[in-house]
């Protein structure tokens, strides 16, 4: 695994370029469709566990099915999208080649990885072990920060992010993560676990339990997918659902405050964690760099960056909260910008010409 300039790829059949990000929640990867074209695609990370069989023992499912079909026994194999001890290592190479053999992915590929912008030794060192373990990347491997990957086709159809002096904040399942970039060197990077997506649906699940007066009960699983189907800012909507109580009486259920005010509350939390923790560090470690990047738009993605409205109260909070106009730019998917940019990276890695 090498953060070297990358070379022009001679010899034999062109490379496919792709682009991964692993995530905590969701993992996405963008290749070739072999029509000229390419295709995305997006699986959720968290394996669920279930007896095989034959053999009784507890096996790891992955799959968009598996938490949802057992939602008791889904856990994090990627926490801040690192995989933090040997047992997680397991799952996500087991998960990485399933991923690979599932769509196909050429081993002649040219392949860089959305890597996760905090500074965990061990995590890093166990993704490294992961990507080395893959048959794909024979031609080339590269790893670049998620939140530089993310703010590229915020910039644009090219690669302009990496030569601009911004501010990029990735609102991450299980990390809040901001970062200035300076021509593509990272300054200041900075992550919290303390505001996450994955603590909204906590949220969510716990109002509905208080609202119903313990008499609705949802997973975690069911209250993302409230957040991700019905959250929006600025126009939300009251929604009505209906569950199987524990007696088995089908119970319907309105929806209002338990989804919007934990939405809120996360985007609070945001603004402070980025307006009263990361950005006087960067200030204090890169003060002219620092005034520019806030002269500049500010890049948000990640999961939360797709709920309507978000990104347009992030800009009027944080404004405040500095009392200075701020810009906040997105990308078009913000939840999958980070593969998209990494995959105009290996675009560029395989067709490159020897003088770029």
């Amino acid at each position: 695994m090498s953060d070297d300039e990358p070379t022009r790829l001679d010899g034999g059949d062109a490379p496919a370029p792709v682009g991964v990000k692993l995530g905590s929640t969701r993992t996405v990867l963008d290749l070739p469709d072999g029509n000229g074209t390419r295709e995305r695609h997006s699986v959720l990370t968290r394996p669920a566990t279930d007896g095989d069989e034959t053999t009784g023992e507890e096996r790891a499912r992955f799959g968009h099915g598996a938490p949802t079909e057992r939602p008791e026994t889904e856990r994090f194999m990627l926490r801040s999208g690192l995989p933090v001890d040997a047992e997680r290592v397991a799952d996500a190479k087991r998960f990485l080649a399933a991923l690979v053999d599932a769509h196909d992915v050429p081993a002649n590929s040219a392949v860089v990885y959305a890597v996760p912008t905090v500074d965990t030794e061990t995590g890093i060192r166990n993704l490294k072990v992961v990507i080395e373990g893959s048959e794909i990347g024979q031609a080339a491997v590269r790893c670049l920060p998620e939140s530089l990957c993310g703010a590229i086709p915020a910039f644009g159809d090219g690669l302009d992010a990496i030569d601009e002096v911004f501010v990029s904040v990735n609102t991450g399942a299980t990390t809040l993560t901001a970062c200035a970039y300076r021509r593509g060197e990272q300054l200041s990077p900075f992550s919290t676990e303390s505001v996450t997506g994955t603590e909204v649906d906590r949220r969510i699940a716990a109002a509905i339990d208080a609202e119903t007066e313990g008499r609705v009960h949802v997973d975690r699983t069911t209250a993302r997918e409230y957040k991700e189907e019905h959250a929006d800012v600025s126009d939300f909507e009251p929604f009505t659902d209906v569950v199987n109580g524990p007696d088995g009486d089908s119970r319907e259920f309105t929806v209002d405050r338990a989804v919007r005010e934990p939405v809120e509350r996360y985007i609070d939390d945001a603004v402070d964690a980025v307006a009263n923790e990361f950005l006087p560090e960067l200030a204090t470690d890169h003060l002219k760099s620092s005034q520019i990047a806030l002269g500049r738009p500010v890049v948000v993605t990640g999961g939360m960056a797709c709920i309507p409205g978000l990104a347009e109260a992030f800009e009027h909070r944080l404004s405040e909260e500095l009392d200075r106009d701020i810009e906040v730019i997105t990308p078009d998917d913000p939840a999958e910008a980070a593969t998209e940019g990494a995959a105009r990276v290996a675009t560029r890695l395989v067709f490159a010409s020897p003088s770029s």
